[in-house]
């Protein structure tokens, strides 16, 4: 028999010492983090190296998204139908084989079908690992510790591969993460042949009963958002048949996939999940809080290359910064949170209170000659925000029904790491381009060869210097912006009970105070309906008499 313990994973050969059988599986959902289609810190060098537009390389790395998001509502039903073994190398095998197609095409319909595919391995090969060491990182299956882990894991993995892809590429050429990439999946292929025995326990449950034609048109809907989104400026937006034809496609899609699940007995996800306080509050937040971070994407970009004119290496060494905040989101999170079990509504006043800082930070701040050390506190609070909201708000889809749980966290996982991100880049680039054509407009209005001002500079270094105030100007507008609209939202959440209401939630102390408050309001409501009946008594009797 096989040594059963607090701990055990009779999936790993008996002569593993039991202490180092969960540093393997960390091991490997570390490499399969790093794996993916498309690498998205690489690409400035995919653009060049196989002449595809960013927008292209884009559209694939957000594919793979999309087929992560997907795979969570499924992933109860392959786990109890492959053991650990055949899950692993399934994977590894998969994910080998897409990276070799993403370094050999430059086809971008197979780059983002490519992707697709490599999304659902990836995040099939992550909830393996996680779930077979579930237990050692919380015995108690504590979902606001556990969830601690998995963004401190996913999140650290996300800033660790951006930099090692940048500085391959730098070294050598893009292609190299793949070939780096493919050499770890090859030796977790290896491992798992020699580490791992075929250990089932329970029967073998068969995929039958999975509604995969609503789990491709979910796939095809989130596709849609995200062509809109990212080609959107490209095209000039709905002046374009694609866009239009995308829209159209899109709408479509949703409203046949809402029609089937309200009738087919297990569609992939019910139109039940929509309708949990939990569920339908942390996507509009989710929403809220891409616009307000979407400035990280695009305006920390164009000031860091174009004003500051940072290189590559300077530029990914700012994720060294946000993986601190990672590490010290996640620790505060689950001493807070997780130990001393904070509200819900602390937890989401904290994180946007930081969003509010990183906003005004960059509003009060934003210079010509700004230091790299001066951008550490803005970046630190960015990450640390949304590692907080991030852990907070996944934590509180456990109030929503088993059988609709890991149907709620692929919703969620639409927005947080689907489209959310997307919509807000392109939201806020599409203010960008109007406030800075108002700008240059109001900047240039005197600047002519009347004005003897400029008659003496060249009218290429005019416009020129003209285009940088402009933008310079519109960012600083657009921080301004979302700033208020931050503190607007702690406004909100300060005047309100508690943004997800839980019942726990509320101190037991001010539990009681409320019972007792409506105690008294039933008891003054009792007393004035029997004063009326009272009245209405003696009117009749006077009437009597």
């Amino acid at each position: 028999m096989h040594e059963t313990g607090p701990f055990s994973t009779p999936s790993i050969r008996d002569f593993v010492p039991e202490k180092l059988k969960p540093w393997i599986i960390i091991f490997f959902v570390i490499v399969f983090q790093f794996s993916g289609g498309i690498y998205l810190a690489a690409v400035s060098e995919m653009v060049g190296s196989l002449a595809l537009m960013q927008e292209d390389i884009l559209m694939a790395g957000y594919a793979c998204m999309v087929g992560m998001g997907l795979t969570f509502t499924i992933m109860f039903r392959l786990k109890f139908r492959f053991p650990t073994k055949t899950a692993f190398l399934t994977c590894a095998g998969a994910l080998i084989i897409c990276n070799l197609i993403c370094v050999h095409t430059n086809s971008v319909p197979v780059l983002v079908a490519t992707s697709f595919v490599a999304g659902i391995f990836r995040m099939w090969a992550t909830f393996e690992c996680n779930s077979t060491v579930q237990l050692w990182i919380t015995p108690k299956r504590d979902l606001s510790v556990f969830f601690c882990y998995i963004y401190l894991l996913v999140q650290s993995c996300i800033q660790l591969s951006g930099i090692v892809t940048v500085y391959t590429g730098h070294w050598a050429n893009w292609e190299y993460m793949h070939w780096l990439v493919i050499g770890l999946l090859g030796g977790v292929m290896l491992a798992t042949v020699l580490l791992f025995r075929s250990y089932r326990s329970m029967r073998k449950l068969p995929l039958f009963g999975i509604d995969w034609l609503g789990g491709l048109m979910w796939g095809l809907t989130l596709l849609c958002i995200i062509f809109v989104c990212v080609y959107g400026e490209h095209y000039d937006w709905f002046n374009s048949i694609y866009i239009k034809q995308a829209t159209g496609i899109g709408i479509i899609l949703l409203a046949l996939n809402l029609w089937r699940a309200s009738f087919i007995r297990h569609p992939f996800i019910a139109i039940q999940t929509f309708t949990y306080p939990a569920m339908y509050t942390t996507f509009l937040l989710y929403i809220v809080i891409d616009i307000l971070l979407a400035p990280s994407h695009i305006l920390e970009h164009i000031y860091l290359e174009s004003i500051l004119n940072y290189d590559e290496l300077h530029i990914i060494s700012f994720n060294w910064i946000i993986l601190l905040a990672v590490i010290v989101g996640s620790g505060f999170t689950y001493f807070t949170f997780a130990r001393h079990k904070w509200r819900y509504k602390t937890m989401t006043l904290i994180a946007f209170t930081a969003i509010a800082g990183y906003l005004m930070w960059f509003y009060f701040n934003i210079d010509y000659n700004l230091s790299k050390e001066s951008l550490y506190l803005a970046l630190f609070l960015r990450g640390f925000a949304y590692v907080v909201i991030a852990i907070t708000f996944l934590t509180a889809l456990s109030r929503v029904p088993f059988q609709h749980f890991f149907q709620a966290i692929s919703v969620q996982s639409f927005v947080s790491a689907g489209f959310g991100g997307v919509l807000g880049t392109a939201i806020i680039g599409r203010v960008l381009n109007v406030i800075m054509k108002k700008n240059v407009i109001l900047l240039g209005s005197s600047l002519d060869r009347v004005n003897p001002l400029v008659q003496h500079i060249p009218s290429n270094q005019l416009y020129g210097a003209l285009q940088q105030q402009a933008l310079m100007v519109s960012m600083k507008e657009i921080y301004g912006w979302l700033a208020l609209i931050a503190l607007f939202c702690i406004l909100l959440f300060a005047i309100k009970e508690s943004v997800l209401r839980p019942e726990y939630a509320i101190h037991p102390r001010y539990r009681m105070i409320r019972r007792y408050i409506k105690h008294q309001l039933r008891m003054r409501d009792k007393t004035k309906e029997e004063r009326n009946q009272e009245k209405h008594l003696k009117k009749q009797g006077n009437l009597v008499g």
